[in-house]
């Protein structure tokens, strides 16, 4: 049987779908953050956003002192043209951790240095199957052998010049964010929109039920945690409890699925607060919330970068399970609501 605070998933879910739409790679996210901005504003909080570019919205509680904190980073993985090639294609350094392989075949929108945006597609050097025959599926996938070919008529560096684009621009991955009626969510950045707009939910049902937290709570969207130091800054001091809502992984060896909030126990920066983590678990037992302990030794999160930052607060790490991470990822609802009850059973909890 359900029990405790339940948000609505339909709106958590048509959230998510519109901020997959918007382009937040690391470096390159006042987009999405300003959209954020306004979606709090929306239900009546004051959000701010610090100089850095990450958002801060704070929600007084009942009781004053044991402050908590909870991040979702809303930049992505992506990718900035490194070269204009001599036969009018672009050579890529990625920002994040995707693999290779994972992009071939990806379209791509180019955000030009003069404002302009234009499409194009990751293919390998030599993707014609018909001219490189057996060479096409045996060339390695990587930096060097892969490009994007740019939609519009250019043959050389000049060309591409002339269309304004320059070294240092941002490459986008078309996230192709679909829901199905079987409630699978499948799209690109689901690390960490899904838990952006988890958050956006819990706040949401707090606005409507016009409930307080039973402490003060800081919700913050961090914009580098795809390059390392994201939760690093904009946290207030007077936060006790900390928790970075992230994905949860997904695959061989691991409890979570795409069905559950996978709680994070260690992961490649140690363990997480384990008073922390039995609060969790044990609210997840007493209201009948679907989760996993999983530990994810391939992984860092905004928690990770406040404790390195010398912060003397409690960390844990929560999140729906997500398949195919850095990849063409996959959750459900009901590893998405599981997430959000989870924090929000959390934040009026003692």
């Amino acid at each position: 049987m359900t029990t405790g605070y339940i948000p609505d998933i339909e709106y958590i879910t048509d959230k998510l779908v519109t901020l997959c739409k918007i382009p937040s790679p690391s470096g390159d996210t006042k987009e999405a953050i300003d959209w954020i901005k306004a979606e709090f504003e929306a239900l009546g909080y004051e959000p701010k956003v610090n100089n850095k570019g990450g958002l801060l919205v704070t929600i007084p509680g009942v009781k004053e002192g044991n402050e908590r904190g909870l991040s979702a980073h809303v930049d992505t993985l992506g990718a900035m043209v490194f070269e204009i090639k001599s036969n009018g294609r672009l050579k890529l350094t990625l920002i994040g951790g995707s693999p290779w392989p994972s992009l071939e075949g990806e379209h791509v929108i180019i955000k030009a240095s003069n404002g302009k945006r234009y499409t194009g597609t990751i293919l390998i050097t030599k993707a014609a199957a018909h001219v490189w025959g057996q060479e096409t599926s045996k060339l390695e996938r990587n930096a060097d052998n892969m490009e994007v070919r740019i939609d519009e008529k250019v043959k050389n560096k000049d060309d591409v010049l002339q269309l304004g684009l320059r070294v240092g621009d941002f490459v986008v991955f078309d996230p192709r964010t679909q829901v199905t009626p079987s409630g699978f969510i499948k799209s690109r950045h689901l690390d960490d929109k899904a838990s952006v707009a988890a958050l956006l939910g819990c706040a949401k049902f707090l606005a409507d039920k016009k409930l307080k937290p039973a402490y003060t709570t800081h919700f913050y969207m961090s914009v580098h945690e795809e390059v390392g130091h994201g939760g690093s800054y904009g946290i207030p001091e007077t936060v006790k409890e900390f928790i970075a809502v992230d994905m949860g992984c997904v695959g061989d060896g691991l409890l979570g699925s795409e069905y559950t909030v996978s709680i994070c126990a260690k992961d490649g920066g140690g363990p997480y607060d384990l008073t922390l983590r039995k609060k969790l678990e044990a609210i997840c037992e007493a209201n009948d919330i679907p989760y996993v302990v999983d530990i994810f030794p391939y992984y860092g999160s905004d928690a990770g970068a406040l404790l390195r930052a010398g912060h003397d607060v409690r960390c844990a790490c929560v999140g729906t399970g997500v398949d195919a991470s850095h990849s063409h990822e996959r959750t459900h609802k009901e590893g998405l609501l599981a997430t959000a009850r989870l924090v929000l059973n959390y934040i009026l909890s003692e």
